[in-house]
């Protein structure tokens, strides 16, 4: 059925209506998507666009504990979903702080106020997950923190943004991935920008898999979805076409229409997609110049978001000039196909986000 991306048969459309195995089998244990290897992508995970294998993201860990061995105190990888399976062992203790802002924010406040010193030098900090201390210090600032003991044979699902941490009681075998629903879509802005804010490369896209999910726009199955991710197609829309006014109105040449560039892939991002992305890397921020990118005469290689053109060399703007992607029309064109989407779902019955053959297997 090809729903591992590291199977041969991947998301092959001549295996989408062949019948579930039977329960307890072998196939059904490969098959399933409460198999870590598929869950990434199924139906309603938006990870399911990315066709290239990700360690870690889209292809599951493996770990191994023995007493005492710590997963430090972290969120997700771009605030996505994860879930983990206790294969064997000992139990592992956990402790979740939830993924408000209030309570996000609330950590991190914390971890200036312990570790100055160390953050002034290491400002990413969190995203090393190398740093543990006791819940007990979040709890005597105001932060709410669950603990839960997982035993084997046992899931556990971290929603977006939220910290998590814990220790295991002894040997143990687990195995962990991330997925991501429609309703992540304003978790993955937030994540975008701080990752911007510390010059951190992104695992992969948001740009890119903002505009593959519109262009998937039947999958998405509620009005609501569709209103988030217009929203911020918009906002993507609006501060790209403000920021190339700008330039070019301080000097930056539009060569847009003397240079013709590949267009973006939109119906996935395979391994092609992701070297390609990987060349035009902002030099100050990291962030994937996905809709358009300055470039400058005094280097081949150097690209910049529109952001930090400033950042990009000591020349002048007169040299610099403006490579563009994705055109204003065809922007335009994509938030009208999610807000014609959205209506339809809104003048529609209400929408199961459960398949139909499922629900009426269990009818």
């Amino acid at each position: 059925r090809g729903r591992s991306v590291n199977s041969p048969n991947f998301q092959k459309s001549e295996h989408d209506d062949l019948p579930e195995p039977e329960f307890g089998t072998e196939e059904y244990y490969r098959e399933t998507f409460w198999n870590l290897n598929n869950i990434p992508n199924s139906k309603n995970s938006v990870l399911r666009h990315l066709k290239v294998g990700i360690n870690g993201i889209n292809v599951p860990w493996l770990y191994f504990g023995c007493l005492f061995s710590t997963f430090c105190w972290h969120n997700e990888d771009n605030y996505m979903y994860s879930i983990n399976y206790h294969h064997k062992g000992a139990p592992k203790q956990w402790y979740g702080v939830p993924g408000t802002k209030q309570d996000a924010d609330g950590v991190e406040r914390v971890f200036k106020n312990y570790l100055s010193m160390k953050m002034r030098d290491v400002p990413d900090l969190l995203h090393h997950i190398t740093t543990s201390f006791s819940p007990r210090i979040l709890n005597q600032e105001g932060v709410r923190v669950c603990k839960l003991l997982q035993h084997a044979g046992e899931y556990i699902v971290t929603f977006p943004r939220a910290f998590h941490g814990g220790f295991s009681l002894g040997p143990n075998c687990g195995e962990a991935v991330n997925f991501a629903l429609h309703d992540w879509i304003p978790h993955a802005v937030d994540a975008n920008e701080r990752y911007r804010t510390f010059a951190r490369p992104s695992v992969f896209s948001h740009d890119r898999l903002v505009y593959t999910m519109a262009h998937w726009v039947t999958e998405l199955r509620t009005k609501e979805i569709c209103s988030a991710l217009a929203q911020e197609l918009r906002r993507l829309k609006n501060e790209e076409l403000l920021l190339r006014a700008k330039l070019i109105k301080a000097g930056v040449r539009d060569v847009s229409n003397d240079v013709e560039l590949p267009p973006n892939r939109l119906d996935q991002l395979d391994e092609e997609s992701a070297d390609y992305d990987d060349k035009r890397l902002c030099h100050s921020c990291k962030h994937i110049c996905f809709f358009s990118a300055v470039c400058c005469e005094c280097s081949e290689s150097k690209v910049s978001c529109l952001r930090h053109s400033h950042y990009m060399c000591r020349c002048s703007i007169k040299r610099k000039y403006l490579l563009v992607w994705t055109k204003e029309k065809e922007m335009n064109d994509t938030i009208a196909k999610v807000e014609r989407r959205g209506e339809e779902l809104g003048n529609s019955n209400v929408v199961s986000l459960v398949d139909d053959d499922l629900l009426e297997k269990y009818a």
